[in-house]
């Protein structure tokens, strides 16, 4: 019996490997493939072992492409387990909801290792399935992955040349705090920037003034017609003067 390929599954394993190759230009950086990077991890209900991008190589491909970015993470603690989402989005200032991509993930204690924090790998499940979301690794899970649960053992060791290291937490990038709002001028400060018109007192301002020699303000406010603005602000402060002495 013949095992030759029928034109039409020909046809399609051209336009599945077309497609793979779209996807693997999502998110492209110039001089960096992440396909040599890619390790072999089990998937934890199966048993079977399945090829995808460690979390850190994903998050390094993310800084790669958006230097400026942030992931941002929130851990809550459910029933036997820690309950993690996680948001990418492109520039640290972006607004809470305008991310690129989200994931949420839930991890529990594991008898045989002790030691992993459930927390913290809740954290790094869910930074690799949203990295993943926005395309960093995407097209590992387009091979014919299904991800319909934690499946996949993020805690498995990698080596970099002769040393093998843990998956690291992952800890969320928070942005910058905003510089508090400077509180509204009000119209006496303004007008106390303005610039005195007497000549002898040029270069100063209505408020230098009004500290130097209080009559010229009264000068400018009753008697100078060439700039109504300067007048105007001079009134006000002559107003704001009588009302504090009374």
């Amino acid at each position: 019996m013949s095992t030759k390929k029928t034109d039409p599954e020909q046809q399609a394993a051209s336009e599945r490997k077309a497609a793979l190759e779209a996807i693997s230009k999502i998110n492209a950086v110039e001089g960096f493939d992440p396909a040599p990077l890619a390790v072999q991890y089990d998937d934890l209900n199966s048993g079977e072992s399945r090829r995808k991008l460690p979390v850190m190589v994903q998050m390094a491909w993310f800084r790669l492409k958006y230097p400026e970015g942030r992931v941002a993470v929130s851990v809550v603690p459910g029933k036997d387990c820690f309950v993690a989402t996680a948001r990418v989005y492109h520039h640290f200032s972006d607004p809470p909801e305008q991310f690129l991509a989200e994931a949420t993930a839930s991890r529990g204690c594991l008898q045989d290792k002790p030691s992993v924090s459930p927390r913290e790998w809740a954290q790094t499940a869910a930074v690799g399935i949203a990295l993943r979301n926005a395309g960093f690794g995407l097209q590992f899970g387009a091979a014919g992955d299904v991800y319909d649960g934690p499946a996949v053992n993020e805690l498995a060791e990698i080596s970099w040349g002769d040393t093998a290291s843990p998956m690291p937490p992952i800890v969320e990038t928070p942005a910058p705090a905003a510089p508090p709002p400077e509180p509204a001028e009000t119209p006496l400060e303004r007008v106390l920037k303005l610039p005195c018109p007497i000549t002898k007192h040029k270069g100063k301002t209505l408020g230098d003034v009004l500290r130097e020699d209080p009559k010229a303000i009264i000068w400018v406010a009753n008697k100078f017609k060439g700039d109504e603005k300067i007048s105007a602000g001079a009134r006000l402060i002559c107003e704001q003067a009588m009302q504090e002495s009374a």
